[in-house]
């Protein structure tokens, strides 16, 4: 999307949410379904339906998406979407590749030892880049990336989350 587009597109909602802050706050949702396959949980994506599993290194058979790449994976389509957004506001061609790593300790999740974290004890977030950009461009590129790109600010602050139950 080129930097008019998306211009064209971001201006009248910008003006929106300063005129009516409250319009700016929006809900995102998803939904599975429990079970359906064993020890899954079917989502939907808005463009298909992801069956997420255990992963083998807990006991499952590899044939499922396993939720903790599927935390990667949207992290590197936010920042990338985030960084061609940022790059096209700044007129600044850019094209490469984004990958996401993290490192954890499966014996957290699998409950084997009470002093292991369940979860990420570290991810990698990396731009391969292609452009004739200054390196001051491509520095405060990934500055501005970082700051608006909605997963990496979740992980770095992370919301306060309710969780609740209701038997059917």
């Amino acid at each position: 999307m080129d930097r008019e587009i998306l211009r064209s597109v971001q201006r009248p909602l910008k003006q929106l949410y300063r005129e009516k802050p409250q319009a700016g706050r929006i809900l995102l949702e998803a939904s599975g379904r429990l079970g359906e396959e064993g020890l899954s949980c079917s989502v939907q994506t808005g463009q298909a339906l992801v069956s997420a599993g255990l992963h083998p290194s807990t006991g499952g058979d590899g044939t499922l998406a396993c939720s903790g790449e599927m935390l990667l994976q949207a992290l590197v389509a936010c920042a990338g979407v985030t960084m061609a957004a940022v790059a096209a506001n700044r007129s600044l061609g850019v094209a490469g590749s984004v990958h996401a790593s993290g490192v954890l300790d499966v014996r957290g999740t699998l409950g084997m030892n009470p002093e292991v974290p369940v979860g990420f004890s570290s991810i990698k977030l990396t731009f391969k880049l292609q452009t004739d950009a200054s390196e001051q461009d491509v520095a405060q590129l990934i500055e501005t990336t970082e700051k608006y790109c909605v997963v990496l600010q979740t992980l770095h602050c992370p919301p306060d989350i309710e969780i609740s139950a209701t038997r059917l």
